[in-house]
């Protein structure tokens, strides 16, 4: 599992290459900005004000710091120590940087989906498969893959449904932890998994499973 979102450095906060342009730094950061205000669909369910607000201020010093030619050049001179490499830009174009979000999606028929909430909510209620896969404290990524199949729910909807990109569900349910993004972002996740299947209470849930991943990484 990634570092946390405030252990980034400034260009894996703002999704970009070391030797972006200025214009692709603020463009990022303007994406960045959409993406996380109060009112943005994508991290309504995903983040609390609180954790919002955190990232749009750590979001805001990186992007004065990338900005300022000055300082970026302090700052990438304070990376070098830590061993992380800084792109002079020659050589091999950069590749370009992959949003964890896949907000450029077309909007699936919530109204679609809604009309088989109640019937979701009855099928999970009367298989006994699940009710035993919930009942576990120790709940992974292969659980909810497992939930998803008894109720006949397409990894694809649940994509469609919260713009989660599709290899970051596959990685999920398929406890690839070192692929998976950072805490701040996959707990948000796992409760949109949890809400797109009608899986409650789904706080909770994503807690146990936050913490199994994180015993998962100690072991």
């Amino acid at each position: 599992m990634e570092k946390d979102f405030d252990q980034m450095n400034y260009y894996e906060m703002l999704d970009i290459h070391p030797n972006a342009s200025a214009m692709e730094i603020r463009s990022a950061y303007n994406s960045a900005l959409q993406m996380y205000q109060p009112d943005s669909l994508v991290s309504y369910s995903f983040f609390s004000r609180e954790e919002r607000n955190k990232i749009l201020v750590h979001l805001e010093k990186a992007y004065l710091t990338l900005i300022n030619e000055a300082q970026r050049a302090q700052y990438d001179s304070e990376l070098n120590p830590e061993g992380i490499r800084i792109d002079t830009g020659k050589g091999a174009a950069a590749k370009k940087p992959v949003n964890i979000f896949d907000i450029n999606r077309q909007k699936f028929s919530s109204a679609a989906r809604k009309n088989n909430n109640a019937e979701l909510k009855t099928k999970i209620a009367e298989n006994k498969k699940i009710a035993e896969i919930l009942s576990k404290q120790d709940i992974r990524g292969s659980d909810f893959c497992a939930i998803r199949n008894e109720l006949g729910i397409a990894i694809e909807t649940i994509h469609q449904e919260t713009k989660i990109r599709l290899e970051y569900l596959h990685y999920i349910e398929e406890d690839k932890s070192e692929k998976l993004p950072a805490a701040v972002f996959l707990k948000g996740f796992i409760k949109a998994y949890l809400k797109s299947l009608c899986i409650e209470p789904a706080d909770e849930i994503s807690t146990r499973y936050m913490s199994s991943m994180t015993s998962q990484k100690l072991t």
